[in-house]
């Protein structure tokens, strides 16, 4: 697992306004905690409820990137760690120029600068 990869994940039991379900994920941790064989894994949930473009804490994924059959949002407001063993399925990498736009909007909801 890498950042920038998208994975099918079971975020089940969900609470409160955390997103559930088997649900694609977003890593967005750096390699070097997957390198070391870390255990859990820092992820964005991401959702097919898309929302007006542009928002502060949405990035849009268009169809058919990383095998994805409908337009989804990544909920950069949502971060959080997630153990390995939620993990399904790879779907691919997300382009470099998104990834880019959720590191930026990742700082403002972290206010990191």
């Amino acid at each position: 697992m890498k950042r920038g990869d998208v994975y099918w994940a079971n975020l089940d039991p969900a609470f409160g306004t955390e997103p559930g379900k088997t649900r694609p994920v977003l890593i967005i941790q750096t390699d070097l905690l997957s390198d070391a064989g870390h255990r859990s894994t820092v992820i964005l949930p991401i959702s097919t409820n898309v929302k007006p473009q542009p928002h502060p804490y949405r990035a849009h994924i268009p169809k058919n990137v990383v095998a994805m059959a409908r337009p989804s949002d990544v909920l950069i407001d949502q971060i959080t760690a997630i153990d390995n063993r939620r993990f399904k399925e790879r779907l691919g990498g997300l382009p470099r120029d998104l990834m880019i736009e959720i590191e930026m909007k990742l700082q403002q909801v972290l206010d990191l600068g």
